[in-house]
């Protein structure tokens, strides 16, 4: 304790006084410290109070802040993940009992009365989950993926279109912030979209517009920008500096006046009536001819590769000469701005197409549309519930279907006669030559009879293998043998059907199978003047003919042909699709088509069993996420309790010695303060 001295050895009075004064506040200071201290139970109250120790106690602050918003976060997140798994549960109980209604309606005592007014019992299961897609939770809609404020499902001219965008609605959770707060429709229901991928490549072609962001550029990686060296002939190099530009256009132009700049410098001619501009993929240059052709080089600079990005150098030499005008391709990527006469891989002009969906049709024309966003534009407004967009390869298009309607709503893109083979040439024809069988019947393909012996001899059988038989209206028939190596293609199948009737001594001009230039379906065409129909029947139990169209094709008696039925459309595989399949196969009694919902709806049922599953497992994620937070808060809480919480017994002592101090100091002060030289003289 510090008191005052009793006095000060030849000093004036009024150093004494301060001094004295200078002790009282120093004590009393103190003591207001004291009792600041017990008064808030902190013992670093201010920065200026210990700055190490308040720098570590505001750093605490911030991780107990943070760590206060995670754990509201987790609480609610596991709101959200317990709405989340009530929907998928009310969800899976509907699959579950739509399956078993698909399976006691293929019992063979079910009449057709039985069966529709079980449809009914599906159309209400429709709107029951309809009404689920659109439950709400803490997040928003459960099912809202990534835009959990929109309804993630609308009703579309009797299907249903997913409207939410994105996986699910991620947030701050520290060890769970992986985990999910909504999910998208698609993980709860299935696909809820599916696309016609182009199988043509469009190649577009260089144009000076062209931006250089849109170019694969000639070693595959996006273009670097930088100066490039040239040389013509025995010359010296020159620089030209491509740095900042943008597009193709940007770079002609700087290469051109560099080339100009150089036959100036030089007193030499080095572009002929060309001159510098593109063709196809590539930069083209045209060069002055000469004896011997004289040759432009181009050179990255230093470690650059500028040269070699644009297609002016490479590992093997690209020379410019008046016989070689040509870089190497840049392969342009597609955008929306790409000009349809651009397009390398899609001759002629477009016509019209024809889509099916969602129950209805429309035939759009593409004549007018000048850039691939023209024709986006004038597809979607068909408002048919499809989506137009460039694919990732940045080659071609896709035509993505978005309505779950069943099978009678699915996609089909057809050709209008005369128009060209506008879909064919753009590749999103549904059903084309090079269509895969094993698309057909919605994935299911076309079975074939093969490998059959004689059950008696062992040996191969010919006729146990047949998959139909074609009767021409002229009575003559002849049987169709397909092997697996002819059900890979459209194409293939048509190749087998024309070479067997030719192997029948059958000719093109009384019969021929071919697509059409129009309806999709493959069309058996006969000579006009038969007085009879075509008939096809399946032979040896083959589903072949029935999975191909041609057991329920159209008579066209105009043109004298049998056009098959459309199997290859594109069915959104979702359980609104399943349940719409299943509602109208007991509407119109199918045997068939309850089977097939019925296996859809089982497959949806077990999708659904493992999302619930994974949703257990993300709430499991943010339980212990949450246990470990909670420690990690108490820790903290701890050290900065250790730091910045006073101790009061400590802090009492210390209050009643300063409060001793304090006296002690005042009377020494008044004491010493009423001394005078009176009180020393004898």
């Amino acid at each position: 304790m510090t008191i005052t001295p009793a006095q000060f050895g030849r000093v004036s009075t009024m150093m004494q006084s301060t001094a004295s004064l200078a002790h009282i506040n120093r004590t009393g200071l103190a003591l207001l410290r004291a009792r600041e201290q017990i008064a808030t139970g902190v013992a670093i109250a201010r920065v200026s109070d210990d700055p190490i120790r308040a720098a570590t106690i505001l750093t605490l602050d911030d991780e107990l802040e943070r760590s206060a918003q995670r754990l509201r976060n987790l609480s609610h997140a596991t709101a959200a993940l317990g709405a989340l798994d009530t929907a998928l549960g009310d969800v899976s109980e509907l699959a579950l009992q739509a399956k078993d209604i698909a399976s006691q309606q293929l019992s063979i005592s079910s009449s057709a009365s039985e069966r529709e007014g079980q449809a009914v019992v599906i159309g209400q299961m429709l709107s029951a989950l309809y009404q689920i897609t659109r439950r709400s939770g803490v997040a928003g809609h459960v099912f809202g993926g990534s835009t959990p404020g929109v309804f993630p499902i609308e009703e579309f001219r009797g299907g249903y279109r997913a409207v939410a965008q994105g996986e699910g609605l991620t947030t701050d959770l520290g060890l769970a912030s992986q985990v999910p707060l909504t999910l998208g429709p698609g993980r709860a229901l299935g696909a809820l979209s599916r696309r016609v991928q182009s199988t043509v490549d469009f190649d577009p072609d260089l144009t000076p517009a062209t931006r250089l962001a849109d170019l694969a550029g000639g070693r595959g990686v996006p273009i670097g920008l930088g100066p490039v060296e040239f040389s013509f002939g025995a010359g010296p190099r020159a620089t030209v500096d491509l740095a900042g530009a943008d597009t193709v256009g940007d770079v002609l132009d700087r290469l051109t006046a560099a080339i100009r700049q150089y036959e100036t410098d030089q007193g030499v001619t080095v572009l002929g009536p060309g001159g510098v501009g593109v063709s196809g993929g590539s930069i083209s240059i045209d060069v002055v001819g000469g004896a011997p052709p004289p040759e432009l080089r181009f050179y990255d600079v230093g470690p650059g590769t500028v040269a070699q990005d644009l297609g002016l150098a490479g590992a093997t030499p690209i020379v410019f000469t008046s016989a070689s005008a040509l870089g190497a391709d840049l392969n342009p990527r597609l955008t929306l701005h790409t000009p349809v006469s651009q397009m390398g891989g899609v001759s002629g002009a477009l016509g019209s197409v024809r889509i099916r969906n969602a129950g209805a049709a429309a035939v759009v024309d593409l004549s007018a549309a000048q850039t691939i966003g023209d024709v986006k534009r004038l597809i979607e407004g068909a408002n048919l519930g499809v989506r137009v967009r460039i694919n990732a390869a940045g080659d071609s298009i896709e035509v993505i279907n978005e309505v779950s309607a069943g099978r009678t709503g699915s996609l089909s893109i057809e050709e209008v006669s005369g128009s060209g083979l506008t879909a064919t040439r753009l590749g999103i024809r549904t059903l084309a030559p090079d269509t895969r069988l094993s698309d057909f019947n919605f994935g299911a393909g076309v079975g074939i009879v093969d490998g059959r012996t004689d059950p008696t001899t062992g040996l191969p059988a010919p006729g146990l293998n047949t998959d139909m038989a074609i009767t021409l209206g002229d009575g003559r028939s002849f049987t169709v043998d397909l092997g697996p190596q002819d059900v890979a293609t459209v194409q293939t199948v048509i190749d087998r059907i024309n070479a067997q009737a030719a192997a029948a001594g059958i000719t093109t001009a009384d019969f021929e199978a071919r697509l059409l230039d129009g309806a999709n379906g493959i069309a058996l065409t006969q000579n006009a003047s038969f007085p009879n129909r075509i008939g096809v029947v399946a032979e040896n139990n083959s589903p072949a003919a029935g999975q191909l169209g041609l057991a329920d094709g159209v008579w066209d008696a105009t043109n004298a042909r049998l056009v098959g039925e459309d199997r290859s459309r594109i069915r959104v595989d979702s359980l609104f699709s399943d349940l719409i399949d299943l509602r109208e196969s007991l509407t119109t009694n199918d045997r068939s088509g309850i089977t097939f919902a019925g296996e859809r709806i089982d497959g949806a049922a077990r999708a659904l069993a493992e999302t619930r599953g994974l949703v257990g497992a993300f709430a499991q994620r943010v339980g212990f996420a949450e246990a470990r937070e909670t420690d990690m808060a108490s820790l903290s809480e701890t050290v900065r309790s250790q730091f910045r919480d006073v101790d009061f017994a400590q802090v009492a002592s210390r209050l009643s010695l300063l409060q001793t101090q304090l006296e002690a100091g005042l009377r020494v002060t008044s004491q010493a303060g009423s001394l005078s030289l009176l009180d020393f003289l004898g």
